[in-house]
């Protein structure tokens, strides 16, 4: 029988399922979902386990983004010489990210994320043509080793910390490959795929998933998901370069109110 904390009621549920459904529209359009199912999910149950959470989280966000990576597939061309480096390279560094976690306190991270998300949105600010143009800069040759590299580096990150990892992910894409938006924002829902694959395998394993809860949250999720997705595919790169900046301040807000409450 689960212990009192673990049982949703009616209003619970319906809460749930309406907080999963705006993740899944905010992170089919630029990622982020888990800005808003992670701080609901901690809101909600306190004295649930932070990893029964995470877990729970994982499942709901997993099908979500499943499901936009397979609409953006239909109408984006994906590249995935890059893409399956980059996968891989995400599967391989998260479970790593994930260990340094144990001895390096996350508080320490939050600072440099900070900066990093400043000067992502300063940049994505002023250049007002910022990935709304698909013109690729690498080399075929090396598109595929990026690609790896990129997926190994944001890979670890999101093992280590989190928040942001969309972002981050078109941020790359635009920048250092050259795609336009939406292409970028496709692309980073399939390499989250992998990402997520690996988390919520890890927390299914040690019995750290809420399934009722989860598999609800996963069924609103997929609708946001659905609507968001055929939002950005009608409205283009530049409704997605709007949304994409206002995750980032989103970001930047929550992350300097951590380090100053941190700081205190």
């Amino acid at each position: 029988m689960l212990p009192a904390h673990f049982i949703f009621g009616p209003m619970d549920l319906l809460l749930l399922a309406a907080f999963a459904f705006v993740a899944g529209f905010v992170d089919a359009v630029v990622g982020g979902g888990g800005l808003i199912q992670v701080p609901a999910l901690f809101a909600m149950y306190p004295q649930t386990a932070p990893g029964m959470l995470l877990g729970t989280n994982k499942l709901s966000s997993i099908a979500g983004t499943a499901v936009s990576a397979l609409r953006y597939a239909r109408r984006v061309r994906l590249d995935p010489r890059v893409l399956g480096p980059a996968v891989l390279g995400a599967a391989l560094f998260s479970p790593a990210g994930a260990r340094v976690v144990t001895w390096l306190p996350r508080e320490a991270v939050r600072p440099l994320v900070l900066a990093l998300l400043i000067v992502v949105a300063i940049h994505t600010f002023r250049r007002k043509d910022f990935g709304s143009a698909h013109a690729p800069r690498l080399a075929p040759r090396w598109e595929p080793w990026a690609g790896f590299a990129a997926g190994a580096v944001l890979g670890f990150y999101d093992g280590l910390f989190g928040p942001g990892t969309g972002a981050f992910l078109i941020f790359v894409f635009v920048r250092v490959f050259g795609w336009e938006m939406l292409t970028a924002s496709a692309s980073a829902k399939v390499v989250n795929v992998g990402t997520n694959a690996t988390a919520l395998a890890y927390f299914a394993a040690t019995g750290q998933v809420l399934w009722l809860a989860g598999a609800l949250m996963a069924a609103a999720n997929i609708a946001g998901g659905v609507l968001g997705t055929g939002i950005a595919l009608a409205r283009g790169a530049g409704f997605v370069r709007v949304v994409f900046l206002v995750l980032v301040a989103a970001l930047i807000g929550k992350l300097g109110r951590d380090v100053v409450a941190a700081a205190l």
